[in-house]
Formats: C-alpha cells, sequence, structure tokens
C-alpha cells in the first residue's frame, strides 16, 4: 500500500468530533462556543478596565499591538502539531471517488503503469513434509525442480495504488473517505490562508483599536452599547455580499435585530449612570462595529464553512503581519501626541499577558470558528449578550443594584438571539413576511374584485352608448 492511501486510510480512521456532526450538532456547538466567548469577553473587559483605570494604563494602541501579536503563537503548531504539520507538507491529490466508470477491456501487457523490474533474493519457507502411502512420492524423489533464487519485484504507480485501495473499501467506508476527499480538496492551502491573513489583518486591527480607543473616552456602557450596532451593518453588508442562503436578508431578521437593540437601550437606561454624549467615542464605537461587521461579513464570504481552512492557522497569519506592518505606527502616535509610548512595568505586562491570551488568542479563535458553525448574524447577536452579562457580572461581584429596566430589556435580547437561531436552523424561514402575505391577499383580493367590477360597469356604459 502506498504511503498516500496509508494516509487517506488514517483519515478515515482518526476523524475529529468536527468533522462528524452533521448541522444541528454544528449550529449547538456553535452557539455553545458563542456564549462561552461572551463570558470570556465579560471578564476580559473587567481586566481591561482593571488596567485602565487601577494600573493607570491608558494605552489602546500598545494593548491591542501586543495582544494581535501574541497571536503568532498559534503559528508554533505548525512545527510541534501533527495534523497541521501535514496540512503543510499534504497537498491531497486524491479528491473524490468517481461514481461513474467507463468499464475498459482488461489489458494484459506493460502499459508503463508498473516500475522496472529489481531483483531481490527469495526468501525460501519451510521444507513441505512428505507424504506416505504412494507410488508417485517414491517417483518424486528422483526429480529434482529448480527455483530461480531472485524474485522480480515491480512497483505499482501511486495512482494505480489508490484506485486499489479505493476499490477495496467497503460501500460506507468508501462513503466516508469520499466525504473526506472532497473536503480535503476544498480545503484552503497554507499559501492561501496566508494570503487571507494579509487582506484582514488590518480590517481587524482597526476594529479592534478603535473599540479600545473608545474605553478612554466613554463609558464601557455606552462602547457596548453602539457596538451592538454591528448587528445592523452585518444584515445590510450580508444581504448586499451573501455567502450562503443563512446570510439572506428577511423582515423577521431585521425586526430580530431592532427588537434586540430596543432591549439593549432598555438595559442600558437601567445604568444611573448611563448617558450617550456625541464625542469621539461615539465615533470610535461606530467605526469599530462597523469595522468588526464589514471584517465578519466578507470573511466567511471567502471562508463560508469550517472545514475550509485551519482557525488558528489564520489568526496567526494576522498576528505575524500585523507584529510587523504596524510597529511604525509606534512613532507616528508618538510624535503627534496622540499616544504617548510609554512602557509597562511588571504588573501591567501581567495583565496584558493574561488578557492577551485568554481575552484575544483563546476567545477570538472560539467567536470566528462558532461564526463558522452558525452564521454571521447571529454571531454579532451573541455580541450583544455581552451587555446584560457585564451588567450581571457588576451585580454578583460589586454588588450593584438595576431597576426594573435591566431584566425587562434583556427578555428581547435574549429572546432575538434564540428567534434567529430557529431561523437558521428551519433553513432561513421568514415567518413574519410568510404573516404579512397571509394578511394582505384578503386587501388585494377585495380591490381585485372592486377593479373587476368597475371594469365591468365600464363595459356595460360602453354598450349602451354604443
Amino acid at each position: 500500500m502506498s504511503n498516500e492511501c496509508k494516509c487517506h486510510f488514517k483519515e478515515i480512521k482518526h476523524k475529529t468530533p468536527c468533522e462528524m456532526v452533521n448541522k444541528p450538532r454544528k449550529l449547538i456547538l456553535g452557539l455553545f462556543l458563542l456564549l462561552l466567548v461572551d463570558v470570556i469577553w465579560v471578564c476580559s473587559s473587567e481586566l481591561t478596565k482593571y488596567i485602565y483605570q487601577k494600573e493607570s494604563f491608558e494605552k489602546p494602541f500598545f494593548s491591542t499591538y501586543v495582544k494581535t501579536s501574541m497571536f503568532t503563537l498559534y503559528l508554533l503548531g505548525l512545527c510541534f502539531y501533527p495534523p497541521w504539520k501535514d496540512y503543510i507538507n499534504k497537498t491531497p491529490k486524491y479528491t473524490q471517488l468517481e461514481t461513474e466508470v467507463e468499464e475498459e477491456p482488461v489489458q494484459t501487457e506493460d502499459n508503463g503503469s508498473l516500475s522496472p523490474p529489481t531483483y531481490v533474493p527469495l526468501k525460501w519457507g519451510e521444507k513441505p513434509e512428505k507424504c506416505s502411502g504412494s507410488e508417485s512420492d517414491d517417483a518424486s524423489l528422483h526429480k529434482a525442480v529448480k527455483f530461480c533464487k531472485l524474485a522480480e519485484v515491480r512497483h505499482m504507480s501511486e495512482t494505480n495504488a489508490s484506485d486499489a485501495f479505493w476499490a477495496r473499501l467497503s460501500y460506507h467506508a468508501s462513503i466516508k473517505a469520499g466525504h473526506l476527499a472532497k473536503r480535503a480538496a476544498n480545503r484552503l492551502s497554507i499559501e492561501q490562508v496566508a494570503k487571507i491573513a494579509f487582506t484582514f489583518c488590518l480590517l481587524w486591527f482597526v476594529a479592534n483599536y478603535t473599540f479600545q480607543a473608545a474605553l478612554v473616552y466613554t463609558e464601557a456602557s455606552s462602547v457596548a452599547l453602539l457596538s451592538s450596532s454591528s448587528s445592523i451593518f452585518t444584515l445590510l453588508l450580508a444581504a448586499i455580499f451573501p455567502s450562503s442562503v443563512a446570510d439572506k436578508f428577511t423582515l423577521s431578521k431585521f425586526i430580530a435585530v431592532i427588537f434586540s437593540i430596543f432591549g439593549l437601550v432598555m438595559v442600558s437606561l437601567s445604568n444611573s449612570r448611563f448617558e450617550i454624549n456625541l464625542s469621539l467615542g461615539i465615533i470610535l464605537s461606530l467605526v469599530s462595529a462597523f469595522f468588526y461587521a464589514s471584517y465578519l461579513v466578507f470573511l466567511r464570504r471567502l471562508v463560508d464553512n469550517d472545514d475550509k481552512m485551519e482557525i488558528p492557522i489564520f489568526f496567526g497569519f494576522v498576528g505575524l503581519f500585523n507584529f510587523l506592518l504596524l510597529w511604525p505606527t509606534f512613532f507616528l502616535l508618538h510624535y503627534c501626541k496622540w499616544e504617548s509610548f510609554e512602557w509597562p512595568n511588571k504588573h501591567q505586562w501581567t495583565c496584558l499577558i493574561i488578557n492577551g491570551l485568554i481575552g484575544t488568542v483563546l476567545s477570538e479563535a472560539l467567536w470566528l470558528w462558532g461564526c463558522l458553525l452558525t452564521s454571521s448574524l447571529i454571531a454579532t447577536l451573541a455580541l450583544s449578550l455581552t451587555i446584560p452579562l457585564s451588567m450581571l457580572a457588576d451585580m454578583v461581584l460589586s454588588t450593584v443594584a438595576y431597576s426594573t429596566f435591566f431584566y425587562i430589556g434583556s427578555i428581547p435580547v435574549i429572546a432575538s438571539f434564540i428567534f434567529v437561531t430557529f431561523l437558521l436552523h428551519h433553513d432561513n424561514n421568514d415567518p413574519l413576511y410568510q404573516l404579512c402575505k397571509r394578511v394582505l391577499p384578503q386587501e388585494s383580493r377585495l380591490s381585485d374584485a372592486e377593479l373587476e367590477q368597475r371594469e365591468s360597469l365600464i363595459g356595460i356604459n360602453e354598450d349602451h352608448e354604443a
């Protein structure tokens, strides 16, 4: 069996759990990942607030640059993690099983499919035991058969060996193997992943930097509320640049997004310190929401499912390109007095590293994975859940009391998230639009009947005039 066949056999035998899940399980896994990321981001925002206020280190560009550069840790997996090493070195040649194969006559002549002959010494086995009670046995003692001491060996070509391997598989194994082979053929190469990361690295950095900078000028609750407008940008951009049927614009999705934002406004009003004034922080929050939605929609347009590329490798290249391209910005910000360069102390470094590893390196990979398993709109609506979760954390940790608006406003936020998930599970149905169609046709039928009646009356009048 050739090495290529052995690799395919290992892929069939050792499949990851994610490769075996169907659509409902993928949806459940994606929802779990998004909710887990919400919890991580709430903890990360609390740590960011601690770094800015308690540690007096208000350096949004420095913080974003350090946390983004930590993505390069994922590239170490290319050296030490065996599946990723195979992902680089191996290009799948066999893409799919042929379902219709034309029968061809068997060719007995050598058509060049075998390698040139090589001769190896022949290994003799044990001699057969003699049989008794036969005259032929006595006669055979006087005869001798000479065998060649060398064996001719020819190796089958990799193509024919691969075909022979697939032919020996059972029906169910061949179906699974064909599915794996097709998925491996559609997987992006390491060069393609690097190109995509280079395209989106600045888009991702701008979205995160503007969010961090907005926290310096505006209250965290105001920034979180305005960042939730990314769901509107996502809905509109996904409708213009759809990646799948799940991104189709529907009336039900639009109402769900408006309903969610209405709930977020009520939740924010429960905070007595909440106020929105037109400032630089508000503008930065809206810019962050737009760039985050753009990054998500256009990336999902290129990578429509989680099987196409390894998400950690993508973020590893994002961190590498940001690390190499953005360091001159420190000089620009320092001399423009936008953000003076200052080296953090040991305790500040500890907080930055912990926040970067958990709140950025781990959470961003999980969040993008959850987005590819569900949809871009569900992923952005999941961000809205961080607002009631952060206030709930304040209630538990800081014993902060909120008004009834908090509890009333949390209901539409959670309900919108569940409703859009329900729409995705039922193949992107639009129940509100169907409901409107059931009501509106009755009015249109009445108008059609009136029109027919008028036409008949006009015809009668014309007959009388004639």
